[in-house]
């Protein structure tokens, strides 16, 4: 990390001619990407490591030609694509979906002041499809320069091995390969000569000064208008009524029919079959990450993609005769394995760390929690007995237990995570993060997560994970 960050500061330092005050690590996302928000002069920029250049030269390139078009992306401040770096402007924090979120908490279901912002942020889409599809340098396009025949066979295989046999969702393998084949010759009929964003969706649109914004199209390619809409309006855990995504399809096929009619005219013929090659292709990502990396917030989401998929069998008819793929639809809401996950505990993540390296990063993309510093209290590390042994053993479990701060600390942390846990069941959250960090990550705040986990689990149905970052080095 200390490397990249000196490729971050080089580049800085060549581009701004300025002095950094502080430089922060963001959030982890579903990419391998790093974002680092750069602090200067009471400014802020963000500094993004990526180490495939490929990627990199499509984005690049696609936001200078869309700020030539005039469209909300952000600037580039600098950029170094032989070290795999690059600048740009700071878009905040806020995202349509961590807007979503507080909107529902503070109003009465699907806020108007929301649907207003998707309505924009709909008309911003047929911007990028359309005038931003004009003149654009498609060979930038990564790994396929169009949402061709291959792009959406790797989407159906990516859905059939990371989430049906993962799942263990039996299948006849030819007949499903068979509908495969159908369902794609249908959806290559739609008229494909517009930018297909590829990824749009409520966490890759920023909100910020009243105005929406884009990011995350370096997916991007040419393909058909109806991808990107299925993807906004069937975003899993955005959850949108059914009743507001009608009203908002509708407002994008009126904005379409005024600017381009001959692209409104069959929008609906294709569409739905879009949404399923979308969910497929989302559901693909929630076995990959959840069921093969054991992300296990990536599971989260299958809920809400088993609930459209409900929706979407009783109110949809194809008109493509596709059997084996209907009724591998049909085992998949009935499936008990899926029905257990779609009734998602609480899951609180316990972390040990060392302040002398970097504190734990919260991946579940909620962030918040608690820190705890265990610095404060008497150190077993500080005699010798004792410096090779770890908050597992019962002789640091005994040393640390005779001290009275220990049990005071203790029972601190408690009110505070007992009212938490008890807040999250209530309100249905799903993750909670709680770090203890020390000299070393290997005594007191091992054995307070150890303790705080055991205390968690006896008295809270929850998941409890425990993860000891330092563990590596004091393993024996």
């Amino acid at each position: 990390m200390q490397e990249i960050e000196k490729l971050i500061y080089a580049l800085f330092a060549e581009n701004i001619h300025s002095q950094i005050d502080k430089i922060e690590l963001l959030q982890a996302s579903g990419s391998n990407r790093k974002y680092f928000r750069i602090f200067y002069q009471n400014k802020t920029l963000i500094g993004v490591y990526n180490d495939d250049r490929k990627e990199n030269e499509a984005f690049i390139g696609f936001t200078k030609h869309f700020l030539h078009k005039g469209f909300n992306v952000p600037k580039i401040f600098g950029e170094n694509l032989d070290q795999n770096v690059y600048l740009l402007e700071d878009l905040g924090d806020e995202t349509l979906y961590s807007f979503l979120c507080k909107e529902r908490q503070n109003a009465d279901g699907f806020s108007s002041k929301l649907i207003n912002i998707y309505k924009q942020t709909l008309d911003g889409l047929i911007d990028i499809q359309l005038r931003g599809s004009e003149g654009i340098d498609f060979s930038l396009c990564y790994p396929r320069s169009a949402f061709d025949r291959q792009s959406i066979n790797w989407d159906l295989n990516y859905f059939k091995y990371y989430f049906l046999k993962l799942a263990k969702i039996p299948f006849n393998e030819q007949l499903l390969e068979n509908d495969f084949n159908t369902l794609t010759d249908y959806l290559l009929e739609a008229k494909a000569d517009y930018f297909l964003y590829r990824d749009f969706q409520s966490r890759n649109i920023m909100l910020k000064d009243d105005k929406v914004f884009f990011i995350d199209y370096q997916g991007g390619r040419r393909g058909a208008l109806q991808y990107d809409v299925a993807s906004l309006l069937y975003d899993g855990k955005a959850d949108i009524p059914q009743d507001i995504r009608e009203e908002l399809l509708t407002h994008y096929i009126n904005r379409l029919q005024a600017v381009c009619p001959q692209a409104a005219k069959n929008f609906k013929d294709y569409y739905y079959a879009f949404v399923f090659v979308r969910i497929m292709q989302a559901m693909g990502s929630y076995g990959f990450r959840g069921f093969y990396e054991k992300k296990t917030h990536f599971l989260q989401s299958i809920p809400y993609a088993l609930n459209n998929l409900k929706w979407l069998l009783a109110n949809v008819d194809l008109k493509i005769h596709i059997p084996e793929l209907w009724q591998v639809f049909h085992q998949l809401i009935h499936s008990e394995t899926l029905n257990k996950i779609s009734q998602p505990k609480l899951t609180v993540k316990i972390y040990s760390f060392s302040f002398k390296n970097q504190q734990p990063i919260d991946n579940s993309g909620h962030g918040g929690g608690f820190v705890f510093d265990c610095r404060c209290l008497p150190n077993p590390g500080r005699y010798e007995a004792y410096q090779h042994k770890n908050g597992y053993d019962q002789e640091v479990i005994e040393f640390l237990e005779t001290k009275s701060e220990i049990t005071l600390y203790f029972e601190y942390v408690k009110s505070l995570v007992d009212l938490a846990v008890r807040n999250y069941i209530e309100r249905g959250f799903l993750h909670l993060s709680i770090s203890f960090g020390c000299t070393g990550g290997q005594h007191r705040s091992v054995y307070f997560a150890n303790r705080l986990a055991q205390y968690i689990q006896k008295y809270y149905n929850v998941n409890v994970e425990t993860i000891h970052l330092m563990q590596q080095q004091w393993i024996r």
